[in-house]
């Protein structure tokens, strides 16, 4: 019995034995195991703050590389306007006189030279005019010659004073008469000189006073005009300027001859070049403005225009110098302010800048001081690998 004991501790004892080797044995392989290097762990993380270019796509997108520079910024002041024309390049087209309309062939856009028959009206009161003038000027000569002769009779005590003073007062009348007909048929556009029984017409002509072009035709054939009625508008823009209304706040800083730069509120893209011609010494209380007037610098771009095209324009007042980067090196994320550091030949890395005002195409960089003088940077191409 105590030999079967014994047989069986030993058994116990054994297998006791054999399970603590089996557990040191995992515990081993498990240690082994835990050494072995993930895959992952291999793998170095990304810095989003780098960017490595290769020589052909630097080539490919037309990049180049700049340093900080000193550039001029003005102190703007923005203005509303439009295109305008002075007083004398603009004339209102009306008869003198009432009448209907017989021919009229402009339409607008037209362009019509100084003296050239915008239209032609009609009315038989013409007619009167014109038969009331060549018998003021038949009864004239008669009535002169009658004059000059009581004239000289009354000299010689021949005539009595009552025939002297007769003829002159005859002779008086017919010739303010006669005067006023001849400057009436001047503003009908008809030759007082040339006027006889055999030329009286009943249909006038109305000149254009200017030349340019036709902008607006408010008359039609067959209508009825009365001389207050404006018929057609002609507009010479020759001399076209800019009209620009600036606040009270601003007129101490606007000078005369001061650079400005006008763009169409369609197309802000382009730029016109201009220069301030006068400031308006009246202030507008309905709107607190002041108006300023300018004149394009390159007058072959008034061509280009036409009076009454709202703009939107710049005035450049006061200039100072900071040092700035190209508009197109510097990316704006979130309201934040980067741009590319050259670290060498294929690397970039982003950082943050801190900018000011905006002119000519280049941006201050309030921070510049945190750069070296020789530090590079990608000034074209720039903003679409930084936001990528």
């Amino acid at each position: 019995m105590k030999n079967i004991s014994n047989k069986l501790s030993s058994s116990i004892y054994g297998k006791g034995l054999l399970l603590v080797a089996i557990m040191v044995l995992a515990s081993c392989n498990s240690k082994e195991k835990s050494t072995v290097p993930n895959e992952d762990s291999s793998v170095e993380i990304e810095n989003p703050d780098v960017i490595t270019l290769t020589e052909t796509q630097f080539a490919s997108g037309n990049m180049e590389i700049g340093k900080i520079t000193t550039q001029p910024f003005n102190t703007i002041v923005k203005a509303n306007g439009m295109f305008a024309v002075p007083p004398e390049n603009q004339a209102d087209v009306s008869a003198y006189f009432a009448g209907y309309v017989k021919d009229i062939s402009l339409l607008p856009g037209d362009a019509v030279k100084k003296g050239q028959t915008l239209f032609t009206i009609e009315n038989p009161e013409y007619v009167q005019a014109q038969q009331d003038f060549l018998e003021a000027k038949g009864r004239l000569n008669y009535l002169k010659s009658d004059y000059e002769r009581q004239k000289e009779l009354m000299a010689d005590n021949v005539t009595s004073k009552k025939n002297f003073l007769k003829a002159e007062s005859e002779y008086t009348v017919t010739l303010a008469q006669y005067q006023s007909l001849k400057k009436k048929l001047s503003l009908m556009n008809i030759n007082p000189n040339t006027l006889s029984g055999e030329n009286i017409r009943s249909v006038i002509s109305v000149p254009s006073p200017i030349s340019g072009y036709a902008t607006t035709i408010n008359a039609t054939k067959g209508m009825y005009l009365n001389p207050s009625d404006v018929a057609i508008t002609v507009t010479n823009t020759d001399n076209l300027h800019i009209e620009l209304k600036i606040f009270e706040k601003d007129l101490p800083m606007v000078k005369e001859g001061q650079p400005i730069n006008v763009r169409l509120q369609n197309d802000m893209t382009n730029v016109y070049k201009g220069k301030v011609h006068l400031v308006n010494k009246a202030i507008n209380i309905q709107d607190r403005t002041v108006d300023i007037h300018g004149d394009l610098v390159n007058e072959s771009d008034a061509k280009l225009f036409a009076p009454g095209m709202y703009i939107e324009g710049e005035i450049l007042t006061t200039t100072t110098e900071y040092p700035a980067l190209p508009m197109e090196a510097v990316a704006n994320i979130d309201n934040d302010y980067f741009v590319l550091v050259k670290e060498n030949d294929t690397t970039f890395r982003r950082v943050l800048v801190k900018i000011g005002a905006t002119n000519n195409d280049f941006i201050q960089i309030v921070n510049a001081d945190d750069f070296d003088v020789n530090t590079e940077f990608l000034t074209k191409g720039a903003y679409n690998l930084i936001t990528e």
